[in-house]
């Protein structure tokens, strides 16, 4: 009978990990204020230098699992894109106006001023309106999920969000003016998926069977590290 292999050390207590990377986060930003304010410093196009490169060393690896000729048939389970799709635009932004407005505006009403309460309202919403996209590929490698899904997921949602994401932003928050900034769009749509793609691709093309033995271990070491990186 063949043994199943479980969970990882680090699968198995990553709330843990990621609990200290916040409060080692906070805790930088309150006593070490100048670290991020460099790091903030280097950005192009409203995008990060130091955050693309963490999310590229997160999602590489994951593009190294795809396998392009199962792609082709995922057209044959459609129902996980169906739900990704109704929970992303159909769901989850209206549900989150609705949390933050009873937070903001109800239940912490007292302590929070209404200038205030209307700017994480505007941030709520805006996070709501835009389904992740690098991280999706690094819960999906912890899973141990299918990685040419998983890309085929993330592809539709950044083609969707070019046309939904402004409609949505401007009918929950009353703004019809939204600016969509279409550099940082194509740059981390390029950024984040087709440059690790086509070279996720070519690796595995050219490197073939060395790939399997050497080198695919290695660049998968580096996962944990950005990740972890990448929330602190």
């Amino acid at each position: 009978m063949e043994k199943k292999q479980g969970i990882g050390f680090f699968e198995r207590y990553l709330t843990l990990w990621v609990t200290l990377c916040i409060i080692a986060g906070i805790a930088v930003g309150q006593w070490l204020p100048a670290i991020p304010q460099t790091l903030s410093k280097f950005e192009y196009a409203n995008v990060s230098i130091p955050v693309a490169i963490l999310i590229w060393l997160m999602i590489y690896p994951m593009m190294l699992k795809v396998d392009f000729q199962s792609v082709k048939n995922v057209s044959k389970r459609p129902k996980g894109i169906i739900v990704t799709c109704v929970t992303n635009w159909l769901i989850k932004p209206f549900t989150m106006f609705g949390i933050a407005y009873l937070f903001f505006y109800a239940i912490f009403k007292v302590f929070i001023p209404e200038d205030l309460a209307k700017e994480y309202l505007a941030g709520t919403v805006l996070l709501g309106a835009a389904p992740c996209t690098a991280m999706v590929f690094v819960w999906s490698h912890l899973t141990k999920g299918d990685a040419a899904y998983t890309l085929v997921q993330v592809a539709v949602n950044d083609l969707i969000i070019l046309v939904a994401f402004a409609p949505i932003v401007a009918l929950l928050l009353g703004v019809g003016g939204v600016t969509i900034p279409w550099d940082t769009l194509f740059l981390s749509v390029l950024l984040f998926v087709v440059i690790p793609l086509s070279a996720g691709g070519g690796c595995v093309k050219t490197l073939a069977q060395p790939f399997s033995i050497i080198y695919r271990p290695v660049i998968f070491s580096f996962v944990y590290a950005a990740f972890f990186s990448f929330i602190w």
